[in-house]
């Protein structure tokens, strides 16, 4: 057998919207490992703790590999042909409006320009909407409204050159980890940088802010009218810049003066100095960025809240210029390039209109399209409430959950359950969603995938297979494309690669384009897939009418700089066609550049033959009719959510190493370690008012439905509020789906639902026996109240809780282990105490251990996951995991903080003890916080408990018991 030799092949990370470069490298066995590019401009080597263990997410356990129709296998011929027959006839029964593709983040560049094709140009409806609804679509409408555009102005480079960041609903520590370690690394550089963080909690991000404002839930609006109020009081305004680029802004600034420095105390929940100090820092400071997210974005208010934060920055003119701007980060990989490509139900392709109708014309005429829908189509909330309506009668899903991660999920699931036609192109066999789906159709996964996505900055990106793709599975764009074959469409999806896709995506940007609109890369319109396979990370825009931009005195390879006609973008455009994209922007040449860089975080040292980044609107043009930008006036609601029934505010978010509804994450079992439970935090104040204790099950309700979590009780949550992630589903928890919660409240602008405010009561879930249990197979049912599973090196572990306590703990046991007869059980049982212990063993090695209590059990959680791969020969080993304690030998390394290194809560305690006092030290001793550094505000944290100034391990955030 032929031995391959080994390579390395340059791609992208799967998860947030930062767009690392990774370099997976396949071992000549086959086997693989990755890094960080230390050549790509958006983490310039760095890694999160999700990004490091990508490895351990891509194994074909769980993998949908074929076709299926009704849970039978079937081939690719026959599920292609039912799905193409049944839209064709209901679109022929019903008309077009009765179909709809629900889509995702997830999906690459390629794959979504070819399903809005197929949606809005050829079936002729605007029924495609995306998961990124759910997490950007305010900032894409405040954007509109402001710029004309849905134009992120700025670049990450601008977090490193400000002097001032505000972030706004934004968790950047856990959320964006490399962002957040390329601010802590240039604040390390200049200390007197400022950073400012709007948060009800006091999230990990807090370890870097000079000021932390606990605001009251959707109180952002009003802060921000506050500051417009401020700055103008206090002549803090540029004048010449307002008057010269904008318009609207009197009436704006009457809007933002309707409340006095009270009335925003007020409806912000932050005290007159909190507000001042915020104030006075912005108006002082001309290198200002505002980075907002999902804090903002997922609101009621959302749009309003982002154009309140850009109505701060038009009129101070602090956009376009180096270090300034409002900033927009992105929760996926390719929400950006969704945005691109028309990917919401309001827009169409290359950030054209939908209700424009020159632009429809243009789209129809480049795609010689024979019906291009004429209204926006239905967005995310009211596509699954026409799905539970009957109105869709015929529903596609790629490559996203609904069922978990859409508001009101439960009438998601009836409505999907009940849909006539469901298809599900999807990589997992089992998901709560793909449960109901008529057709499967098994997708290539990260890994398989060939395409592009575009992060936060706009910069466009290669993700490259560099594995073998597996079964049956196939790209999304060709599973759409033969679809759309079958359905009489063939001649405009005759695409036979990822890179003609891109050619066509990229023709269309540039098509009658002149500068008039703010996406164009129109220079790789005529990408061959030579170049394509070699092409390099790039920022749009990147024009037809020459080459990408490039800074003063920098001249293309034989290019001539000439002048250009005014454009709302800084940089130096050549003339002239260009048949080919720019040499320096194809991987050969990327290889041989400068290392540069901002190595570790740190802003480059040299950028001598480095492109600038680009930013748009330095001139003071915009993509409005009258090229000015618009003040929008905003008037803060002062809603409230909460009745006697529903006390409380529950904002929900994501963890440090967990994504999304975790079926990819949850196959890893470092990245199980931090958290492996879904929790709530809650302040103590609150948690005594509910008589509820650390580490209770509780049960959390809304008028939509109810989940089971376990209580974190911390200092670090806002008073009145309470916060869960949204990762649990049924896959991994008995009631964990904390999308049922939500109301199916959305922005009026941008249709992004209200998932950081919903109403609800908690109350505590009386236990009569509390379990952990570790297995080496993963058990079919759990017969528990509570229930959470997770991976671990050897098979899985898991938290229980019994409303009653009295089972019989040894058939209990035997049940979950799925042992056989001949399996060898200890046991041990004091009831009066309700203490129960019960392993089981097979030769050497263990099949599974269940310790129960009439508390949490405090039992060691790693020590117990570890010994499922230990050799077990001696007896005295044997009694020591029905003891659940570990020898001498082995110490109890506690609850994991670190989860690239393996490091716990008791192994930092002891070096403390031993000396070191700072993280710089931990990490010289253990490598704790050395690698992604996501842990080091944890770990600082620790720190100022052992010291005296912090509350303790258990305000941290772990949820290990």
């Amino acid at each position: 057998m032929e031995i391959e030799e080994a390579r390395e092949v340059r791609t992208t990370c799967p998860y947030c919207g930062v767009g690392c470069g990774v370099l997976a490298t396949v071992a000549a066995d086959g086997e693989v490992s990755v890094r960080g590019d230390p050549a790509h401009p958006a983490n310039f080597g760095r890694l999160c703790s999700k990004g490091s263990a990508l490895t351990e997410t891509i194994g074909l356990d769980g993998r949908l590999l074929h076709p299926q129709i009704g849970g039978r296998r079937a081939g690719w011929d026959e599920a292609l042909d039912l799905v193409a027959s049944t839209f064709a006839r209901t679109i022929a029964e019903h008309g077009p409006d009765a179909v709809a593709f629900y889509v995702s983040g997830q999906l690459l560049t390629e794959d979504y320009y070819v399903a809005n094709k197929l949606m809005k140009g050829f079936i002729g409806s605007a029924n495609i909407d995306t998961n990124s609804r759910l997490c950007m679509a305010s900032s894409v409408a405040g954007h509109r409204r402001a710029f004309g555009s849905d134009t992120v102005p700025g670049c990450y480079e601008d977090l490193e050159l400000a002097d001032l960041i505000v972030l706004v609903g934004s968790n950047l520590a856990w959320c964006h980890p490399v962002l957040y370690q390329r601010i802590a690394a240039a604040r390390e550089l200049r200390p007197q940088m400022k950073i400012v963080l709007v948060d009800p909690r006091r999230t990990m991000t807090a370890d870097i802010a000079d000021l932390h404002l606990a605001i009251a839930p959707d109180g952002d609006a009003a802060l921000f009218c506050g500051l417009l109020a401020y700055l103008g009081a206090n002549s803090a305004f540029d004048r010449d810049y307002i008057a010269g680029h904008t318009c609207g802004f009197e009436e704006a600034l009457t809007a933002a003066g309707a409340l006095d420095l009270a009335g925003i105390a007020a409806a912000t929940g932050l005290g007159e100095h909190e507000l001042l100090g915020l104030y006075e820092l912005f108006a002082a400071t001309d290198k200002t960025v505002t980075v907002y997210s999902q804090g903002v974005n997922q609101s009621s208010q959302g749009t309003d809240k982002v154009n309140a934060i850009i109505n701060c920055h038009l009129a101070t003119g602090r956009i376009g210029k180096p270090g300034t701007g409002p900033f927009s980060v992105t929760g996926q990989p390719n929400a950006m390039g969704g945005r691109e490509v028309g990917g919401l139900a309001n827009m169409l392709a290359a950030h054209m209109e939908i209700e424009e109708p020159a632009h429809r014309d243009r789209v129809r005429r480049f795609w010689n399209a024979p019906a291009i829908a004429d209204k926006p189509g239905l967005k995310a909330v009211d596509m699954f409430r026409a799905v539970a309506e009957g109105r869709i009668k015929a529903l596609w899903i790629m490559a996203t959950n609904p069922v978990d991660s859409m508001p009101d999920a439960d009438m998601v699931e009836a409505a999907i359950r009940a849909c006539p036609f469901v298809v599900a192109s999807e990589v997992l066999a089992s998901t709560d969603t793909v449960r109901h789906a008529h057709v499967r159709l098994p997708a290539t996964a990260w890994g398989e995938k060939e395409g592009t996505v575009t992060n936060s900055e706009r910069r466009i990106s290669r993700q490259r297979p560099f594995l073998v793709t597996p079964g049956e599975a196939r790209p999304d764009w060709w599973i759409v494309a033969e679809v759309a074959r079958r359905m009489g469409f063939g001649e405009a999806f005759a695409h036979g690669s990822p890179a003609e896709i891109f050619a066509e995506h990229a023709a269309l940007s540039g098509f009658e384009n002149d500068g008039a609109r703010d996406f164009d890369i129109g220079a790789y319109g005529g990408i061959d897939p030579e170049d394509y396979q070699r092409l390099a990370p790039f920022q749009w825009p990147a024009p037809s009418q020459g080459t990408p931009l490039w800074p003063a005195g920098h001249l293309p390879l034989g290019g001539t700089r000439m002048s250009h006609r005014p454009s709302p973008i800084s940089g130096v455009i050549g003339e002239g066609p260009a048949t080919k994209p720019p040499i320096s922007f194809l991987e050969g040449e990327m290889a041989g550049r400068p290392k540069g860089g901002v190595q570790a975080g740190l802003r480059r040292e040299s950028a001598s033959t480095e492109l600038q980044p680009i930013r748009f609107f330095a001139d003071g043009s915009f993509y409005t009719p009258g090229g000015k930008a618009r003040f929008i006036p905003i008037r803060p609601s002062t809603e409230t959510r909460t009745t006697p029934d529903y006390p409380l505010v529950l904002n929900t978010g994501r963890i440090r190493d967990h994504w999304h509804t975790m079926t990819r994450t949850g196959k890893s079992p470092r990245l199980s370690q931090h958290n492996a439970e879904p929790f709530l935090e809650i302040h103590p104040a609150d948690a005594r008012q509910h008589g509820i204790g650390d580490a209770d099950i509780v049960r959390v309700s809304s008028p939509h439905g109810k989940v089971l979590v376990r209580a974190l009780i911390t200092s670090r949550q806002r008073r009145g509020c309470v916060f869960a992630p949204m990762h649990w589903t049924d896959q991994f928890a008995a009631q964990g789906r904390l999308g049922a919660l939500a109301a199916p409240l959305t922005d009026p602008v941008s249709g992004q639902p209200a998932l950081k405010h919903v109403a609800v009561r908690v109350e505590k879930f009386v236990t009569g026996a509390f379990g952990f249990a570790v297995t080496r197979q993963r058990p079919e049912t759990i017969a528990a109240d509570y229930w959470a599973v997770a991976r671990c090196k050897g098979g899985w572990r898991m938290e229980l809780a019994f409303a009653d306590g009295g089972a019989d703990w040894t058939a209990f046991a035997t049940t979950l282990f799925g042992t056989s007869p001949d399996a060898e059980l200890l046991a041990y049982h004091d009831c009066d105490a309700g203490q129960h212990r019960v392993a089981a063993f097979a030769d050497e090695r263990l099949l599974g251990a269940l310790f129960v209590a009439p508390r949490p059990v405090a039992v060691s959680r790693g020590w117990a996951a570890e010994q499922l791969d230990a050799a077990l020969a001696g007896q005295r080993q044997r009694f020591r995991i029905v003891a659940g304690r570990a020898g001498a030998e082995k110490a109890d390394i506690g609850a994991i903080v670190c989860s690239c290194f393996g490091i716990g809560t008791n192994q930092i305690a002891a070096e403390l003890e031993a000396g070191c006092s700072t993280v710089e030290a931990i990490g010289q001793v253990l490598k704790a916080g050395t690698n992604c550094g996501s842990c080091r505000a944890e770990i600082r944290a620790i720190i100022g408990a052992r010291q005296g100034s912090g509350s303790g391990v258990r305000d941290v955030g772990y949820c290990q018991f």
